[in-house]
């Protein structure tokens, strides 16, 4: 359960049965090479958690760490944002210990895991997913992999400070809110996609009802009201799982203000498209991709999952999704790599175009998968846009770039669409409407 509060000095949430006590624990000694930015945060757990997580617990509670990876009784590296670093001084007996270590976190999320089912995904906490495997799948003996969320939520204006957004996407990014239009976010894994689709649900009014569906639950909005919805893998019988299908069908009964899938990863990509196709405007998803260019064949892909041809997908996706926002991580920094729209090209399928002046190389693609080109090169060589006065490129010409507005093209460096029709909700269905018929 969320807390039912938005204010902006909302405390860490921390799942416990009454009674139970957070415990305070030493941080353990930062790995040498370091970068220290200010007082570490802290991650508060119970002590439940705590004693599951055993010798792993005082590198769970630093809320720098985003990252631990286990790969034996005395190899454990640490990412606290810049790549992982080895821990120094940490071990446990042997492997038999790290095994007993890996069973215990495993049981603290309500499974278990043995020689018969040798791999388990789990969640714990607010947040924490672990996965373990065990041999003889792992050849190198036990492993633990842990991702952890932020000891805070950050949100739009946060996320800028830290350098997410390039000039004018943080406002086209609460205007494609407000506007109520369906968001896919995009990107490898770790860019950021989870953090920006939460901020995105932060932006969103108090008053509506946000209905969550993820794979792990790892979405912790700042909202008053927000519902998770959790799959559930089968038990060691095979019987009682829950699929991300499933769970966005019930979703729909919930009547959602606005519906969250927090990761299309397989045939579920049909039952959102429908959803978003029906009238749920609002929505917003992510999904793993390397470029903006790469997300047509991902969902084509996803779509043979579901039994849809890459004609169908493209005018269900086009339909749907009125923005895609592709993330990328730089070095230790995350930011916002282009923004695209969909449409269906000449031949049937799924084409993505970038309509934002975003400085990047990730722009065009289509089904095939086609890798995007350098802007500067797009600007001048293809002649799909001009060089704006601040250097970026401008978005192409209608026609040309799959969008439909009839007014002028958009402000260089803005991101702002003057022929859209911001004023209502409608209006952007017309538009997805428009895109799924080729226009």
């Amino acid at each position: 359960m969320i807390p039912n509060r938005a204010d902006a000095d909302i405390v860490p949430y921390v799942p416990r049965r009454p009674g139970e006590r957070v415990v305070h624990l030493a941080l353990p000694e930062r790995e040498p090479g370091t970068r220290v930015r200010g007082e570490r945060p802290v991650r508060p757990l119970t002590r439940a958690l705590a004693s599951a997580f055993g010798p792993l617990a005082p590198y769970v509670a630093d809320g720098d760490v985003t990252d631990l990876f286990v790969n034996g009784p005395d190899a454990l590296l640490v990412d606290r944002g810049a790549g992982p670093v080895r821990a120094r001084h940490w071990r446990v007996a042997d492997e038999a210990a790290l095994r007993a270590l890996a069973v215990s976190i495993v049981a603290a999320g309500g499974r278990h895991v043995d020689e018969s089912s040798p791999c388990v995904d789990v969640r714990l906490g607010a947040g924490f997913r672990v996965h373990v495997v065990l041999p003889p799948v792992s050849t190198s003996g036990t492993l633990v992999s842990v991702r952890l969320p932020r000891a805070e939520s950050l949100d739009l204006r946060a996320l800028a400070a830290r350098g997410m957004f390039p000039p004018g996407i943080e406002a086209r990014l609460r205007d494609a809110v407000d506007r109520r239009e369906n968001v896919l976010v995009t990107g490898a894994a770790g860019a950021g996609k989870t953090a920006l689709l939460g901020a995105l649900m932060e932006a969103a009014a108090p008053s509506e009802r946000i209905v969550t569906i993820e794979d792990v639950a790892e979405l912790r909005p700042r909202h008053p009201h927000v519902v998770a919805l959790e799959a559930r893998q089968a038990n060691i019988e095979g019987a009682g799982a829950v699929a991300l299908e499933r769970l966005v069908r019930e979703a729909l009964r919930m009547r959602p203000d606005r519906l969250v899938l927090g990761e299309c990863r397989g045939a579920e990509v049909r039952e959102l498209l429908s959803a978003l196709n029906t009238g749920h405007d609002g929505g917003a998803g992510t999904l793993h991709a390397n470029s903006l260019a790469d997300v047509p064949a991902r969902l084509e892909a996803l779509g043979a999952l579901a039994g849809l041809e890459p004609p169908a997908l493209a005018r269900q996706a086009a339909a749907a999704i009125d923005l895609v926002v592709h993330v990328e991580r730089v070095a230790t920094r995350r930011r916002v790599a282009a923004i695209g729209r969909f449409s269906v090209g000449g031949d049937g399928r799924l084409v993505v175009r970038e309509v934002d002046a975003v400085p990047g190389k990730t722009l065009v693609g289509d089904g095939q998968g086609t890798k995007g080109r350098d802007t500067k090169e797009r600007g001048t060589k293809k002649g799909n846009g001009v060089p704006g006065a601040d250097g970026l490129r401008s978005p192409a010409a209608p026609q040309e770039a799959g969008q439909v507005e009839s007014g002028p093209a958009s402000t260089p460096g803005t991101g702002t669409c003057h022929g859209a029709q911001r004023e209502s909700p409608a209006g952007a269905r017309d538009e997805r409407g428009r895109r799924a018929a080729g226009g």
